[in-house]
């Protein structure tokens, strides 16, 4: 356990899309949650000197520095929080660890499995030194799918017999959008599997307690090439931005990721993630079916969850919706009055309370390294069984 009269120091790695999503959350956390620890923004590592400037300034990062080797050798870090693209997450992770250092890491955890394996064994082994280590999946961190969870867990709706989850994008429908580090394997990994598909994975694991034993897939490639962009310097951000029409590049990554799914328990499950799907911007949705009800969560509608009571008369059944913005609803009594919305940015501020909670205890903060390895080993699953023509794969 820390002391908790000292400041918790954050080193930040990438400052792109998700290093504003955390840089928001590490600043928001401590004036909503009473935290054990108080987080400080301490220094934030870009790989451009003046883009990282800009990026403190506007965020209160104290320092800067284009080096993350740098946060691994202050001994006043004590927290190396990880938003770079997936390849350099198990240098960053590793030497982190080994250097005490709690560590948060995007999704997914690496871009292969004996990545995340090396990731996950070397958190286990930080443990007995008091390092903490866990993996950014902030959707499980929405008060509608905690609620959603814990009725589950209760039994609410009966025996889960059936999950459907998706999460739809349309931000390269345009062929002519730039090629960036996301459509890279080398840099990502995988394609929409890895970022969107994780998201899913995760999340219905995580609402129906169960996890995925086998899966059946196929990934497919729409746009094969796309314009290089005008400038190395793009972060790889979401956008819709065209390209420059002139020299293209090769995409090496997948554009559409369709999956069935086992779970443990015998429960069948579809999974869907694309970056094709016109109209769609960041449509997340899961439903699960069970014996006594069901239930289903839409990230476009995040403070709602709807409830479906199978034994009620039926002259009384049909999906309830539930306003998930009581005070009684998970994370909403630190925030504003019963009834007023959240939104999109809550999740990572709930991350942070969550991680700083876990290292002030000294307690296994979730989802660990090894939660971002299952996972992993999943997305490596749904890959093999692509290129044996959508054969039921086993997870291992």
């Amino acid at each position: 356990m820390m002391d908790a009269e000292k400041p918790l120091r954050v080193a930040l790695i990438g400052h792109g899309f998700m290093g504003a999503a955390h840089s928001q959350a590490w600043r928001v956390a401590p004036r909503f949650f009473d935290l054990a620890l108080q987080p400080r923004m301490a220094l934030l590592v870009g790989r451009d000197a003046d883009r990282t400037s800009a990026a403190a300034r506007k965020w209160g990062w104290e320092e800067t520095s284009t080096d993350w080797e740098e946060a691994v050798r202050r001994e006043d870090i004590d927290v190396v929080d990880i938003v770079t693209p997936g390849a350099s997450h198990a240098e960053i992770a590793l030497a982190a660890l080994a250097a005490g250092k709690h560590v948060l890491c995007e999704k997914p955890l690496a871009n292969t499995v004996e990545e995340a394996q090396a990731m996950a064994d070397a958190a286990a082994r930080a443990v007995s030194g008091g390092a903490r280590a866990m993996v950014g999946f902030t959707y499980r961190r929405l008060p509608a799918s905690v609620h959603a969870r814990n009725l589950v867990a209760e039994g609410a709706i009966g025996d889960v017999r059936q999950v459907r989850a998706a999460y739809l994008q349309d931000w390269l429908v345009d062929a002519d959008a730039p090629l960036s580090w996301r459509l890279e394997q080398d840099q990502a990994g995988s394609g929409v599997l890895g970022d969107l598909g994780a998201h899913i994975i995760d999340l219905a694991q995580y609402v129906t307690g169960a996890r995925l034993g086998e899966v059946a897939g196929t990934l497919e490639t729409v746009v094969e090439s796309r314009p290089l962009p005008a400038s190395s310097g793009a972060d790889g951000g979401l956008g819709g931005q065209r390209g420059t029409g002139g020299e293209r590049g090769a995409v090496t990554v997948d554009d559409v990721a369709l999956f069935t799914g086992r779970f443990g328990n015998g429960v069948l499950g579809t999974f869907e993630a694309s970056r094709m799907a016109t109209g769609r911007k960041n449509a997340l949705r899961l439903e699960v079916y069970g014996s006594r009800g069901a239930l289903a969560f839409d990230l476009e509608e995040l403070n709602f969850l709807d409830f479906y009571d199978y034994t009620a008369p039926a002259d009384r059944q049909g999906f309830t919706r539930i306003m998930v913005t009581e005070p009684v609803h998970p994370y909403v009594d630190a925030w504003w009055p019963a009834g007023h919305s959240l939104g999109y940015e809550h999740g990572f501020v709930h991350q942070v309370r969550d991680f700083v909670d876990a290292i002030a205890s000294g307690s296994q903060p979730s989802p660990s390294f090894a939660d971002g390895l299952q996972v992993q080993q999943v997305l490596d699953a749904v890959t093999r069984s692509s290129g044996k023509s959508s054969a039921w794969t086993p997870v291992q």
